[in-house]
C-alpha cells in the first residue's frame, strides 16, 4: 500500500456539488415566494389605503419607503390645508390659473396611485398562485382601482366646477360703470361696502324688482359687519351731484307712476328710461342702485351681488338647508286683501328648512309688513353664512357652483377675490350687526336722508359711552356730535343691533302666536 493509498482523507468517487447559496433579499426584486393568497390580497388592500406597504412586504424597501413617505407628506399637507391652511386653500380656489394646475396635479396623482396599487399586487403575487387565485386577485385590484378613481375624479370635478364658476361669475371682460379694476382692490380702505340685492324675478313677473336691498359694510381690519336694510317702498332715491343721474333726477328717482318710483323699481325702470346714461356697463340697474343707495346712506358702494330669489331655493338646497328661528306664523304665498295664503310656517326654534321652505320664510308677507320680511331676510342671510362651513361646501360643491352661477351676478373683479377671501374668514367669526330703516325710523314716502346718513355714521363709528376716569374718578366727557346731526341711543329705533340677537327665538312671542291660533288659509 502506497502512502497515497493509505491516506484516509482521499475522496472516494466523484465529489457532490454544493447547494446554491440562499437568495439575498437585498438584491432580489421579488421577495419571498411562499406567501399565501389571503396574505397577498390583504396586503394589496392595505397598499391601496396606505401606498407603499406592498413594496415593503415584497422586499422592495427603498421603493416602498419612498412611496409611503410621499403619501404621508401629501396627507400631512392636505390636513394642514383643511385646518390652519384654509385661507391658502381658499385663495387657490379663487385663482383660475392655480385651479388648472390643481386639476393637472390631481390627474397625475390619480394615475400614480393606480400604478402603485397594480404594481404592489404584482410584486406580492407568487408565481405558484393558481389560475383561480389570479382571477380573484384581478377582480380585487379592479375594485381597488375603481375605489381610488372615485375620489380622484370627484376632486377633479370640484376643481373644474370651481374654475368654471370663477370664469363665469367673475368674467374678465365684464364692464361696469362704477368699478375700476385695480391690482390692489381694497388698497387702504378701512371699510368695503357691498350692495346685496334680492331680485324677485321669475314666472309671471315682468323684469326684476329688487325687493331686498341691503348694504353690508365690512371693516377690512376686523371683519366686523353692519347690515343696512332699506325698505322696498323707499321714495325719492337721491344720486351723487357729480353723477349724470343727478341731472335727470334732480329731486330723486321718479318713474312714470308711484309704483315705478319706489326703490324696488329702480333696477328695472331706471335703465329702461335712460339706457346709456352711465356709459358701457353689463348691469346698468345695479349701477343705478349703487349710486343711489350709496348717496342715500352716505357711503361709497364698492360692489354689488344680486341673487335672483326665483332660484334662491336651489342655493339653500345646495347647502343642505338652513336653520332659523320662527317667532310667528309666516304665510306661504297669498295676496293681502285678495287671496289667502296656501299655508303657514309654524312658530318654533331651530327649524331646519329646505330651499322651498326657506324661500317662503324669506318672502312671505300676507298679513305682515315689509319690515317683518326685511327682518326675516336678514336672518336668512345670517343662516346661510352659518351653513356655509368648509365641510358642507366640499360635499355639495358641484351643485352649489352650478346653482350659484345660474342665480348670482356681481361686479366684483377677479383682482379683488384674494382680498374677499381674507374678509370672508374674518366675517365668519366677527360681529354682525344690523340697522333696519323701517317706519319707526323713517317715513319711506318722505325720507329724511340727512337723518339716515347720521344713523349710518353712528352705527359705523358709535360714540363711546362716558365712563369714570380711573385716576381721579371724574367722568370722561362724551364727544359732542356735530350740530344738527341726530344721534341714536342703544335700543332706540335705528340703533344697530346684533343680528344673532335679532334672529333669536322669542318663546313669549311664539307662545302668544300659537295661543291666537293659525290665521286663515285656503285649506281652512
Amino acid at each position: 500500500m502506497s502512502e497515497r493509498d493509505g491516506d484516509p482523507t482521499r475522496p472516494i468517487g466523484p465529489s457532490r456539488p454544493l447547494p446554491p447559496p440562499p437568495e439575498n433579499p437585498r438584491r432580489g426584486q421579488r421577495g419571498p415566494r411562499g406567501r399565501g393568497l389571503t396574505a397577498t390580497l390583504g396586503l394589496t388592500v392595505l397598499n391601496a389605503v396606505l401606498p407603499g406597504t406592498a413594496f415593503l412586504a415584497a422586499g422592495r424597501r427603498r421603493l416602498g419607503a419612498l412611496v409611503l413617505v410621499a403619501f404621508l407628506l401629501l396627507v400631512g399637507g392636505a390636513a394642514r390645508l383643511a385646518t390652519v391652511g384654509q385661507r391658502v386653500a381658499a385663495q387657490v380656489a379663487v385663482d383660475a390659473t392655480a385651479l388648472a394646475w390643481v386639476f393637472g396635479g390631481i390627474v397625475v396623482l390619480g394615475l400614480l396611485w393606480v400604478a402603485v396599487v397594480v404594481g404592489g399586487y404584482r410584486a406580492l403575487l407568487s408565481p405558484r398562485t393558481s389560475r383561480g387565485g389570479k382571477v380573484l386577485g384581478g377582480v380585487l385590484v379592479a375594485a381597488l382601482v375603481a375605489g381610488v378613481a372615485y375620489p380622484v375624479v370627484t376632486a377633479g370635478q370640484v376643481a373644474l366646477a370651481q374654475r368654471g364658476l370663477i370664469d363665469g361669475l367673475f368674467a374678465t371682460d365684464r364692464e361696469s360703470a362704477t368699478v375700476v379694476d385695480t391690482p390692489d382692490a381694497f388698497s387702504d380702505q378701512e371699510r368695503v361696502n357691498v350692495l346685496l340685492l334680492g331680485g324677485d324675478g321669475g314666472a309671471g313677473r315682468e323684469g326684476v324688482r329688487t325687493d331686498t336691498v341691503i348694504v353690508a359694510s365690512i371693516d377690512t381690519g376686523t371683519g366686523d359687519t353692519v347690515l343696512f336694510s332699506l325698505p322696498r317702498n323707499l321714495e325719492d332715491l337721491p344720486f351723487p351731484a357729480d353723477s349724470p343721474l343727478a341731472a335727470v333726477y334732480p329731486d330723486g328717482f321718479e318713474g312714470a307712476n308711484e309704483s315705478d318710483s319706489l326703490l324696488n323699481a329702480v333696477y328695472r325702470t331706471g335703465p329702461a328710461s335712460y339706457p346709456d346714461i352711465l356709459g358701457p356697463t353689463d348691469d346698468p340697474g345695479a349701477d343705478f342702485l349703487k349710486l343711489g343707495v350709496g348717496e342715500a346712506l352716505g357711503l361709497d358702494i364698492d360692489y354689488f351681488v344680486l341673487v335672483n330669489l326665483d332660484g334662491f331655493s336651489r342655493l339653500v338646497d345646495a347647502l343642505g338647508g338652513i336653520t332659523v328661528n320662527v317667532n310667528y306664523y309666516v304665510p306661504i304665498n297669498g295676496i293681502t286683501g285678495e287671496e289667502l295664503p296656501d299655508d303657514y310656517i309654524e312658530p318654533g326654534p331651530n327649524q331646519h328648512m329646505d330651499g322651498w321652505t326657506a324661500l317662503q320664510f324669506a318672502r312671505g308677507r300676507y298679513g305682515l309688513t315689509d319690515y317683518d320680511r326685511m327682518d326675516r331676510q336678514r336672518c336668512t342671510i345670517d343662516a346661510i353664512i352659518a351653513a356655509a362651513d368648509p365641510v358642507t361646501l366640499l360635499k355639495r360643491y358641484q351643485e352649489l357652483a352650478a346653482t350659484t352661477q345660474d342665480i348670482v351676478s356681481t361686479d366684483i373683479p377677479r383682482s379683488a377675490l384674494d382680498d374677499f377671501v381674507d374678509l370672508a374668514f374674518m366675517v365668519k367669526d366677527a360681529e354682525v350687526r344690523s340697522v333696519v330703516f323701517d317706519d319707526t325710523v323713517i317715513d319711506p314716502a318722505y325720507p329724511d336722508y340727512d337723518r339716515i346718513r347720521a344713523i349710518v355714521d353712528e352705527a359705523l363709528d358709535p360714540v363711546p359711552a362716558a365712563d369714570d376716569d380711573a385716576a381721579n374718578g371724574t367722568p370722561t366727557p362724551t364727544p359732542t356730535p356735530a350740530p344738527g346731526s341726530p344721534t341714536v341711543a342703544p335700543g332706540e329705533p335705528g340703533a344697530a343691533t346684533d343680528v344673532t340677537d335679532a334672529c333669536a327665538y322669542d318663546p313669549a312671542r311664539a307662545a302668544e302666536a300659537r295661543a291666537a291660533g293659525e290665521p286663515p288659509n285656503k285649506a281652512g
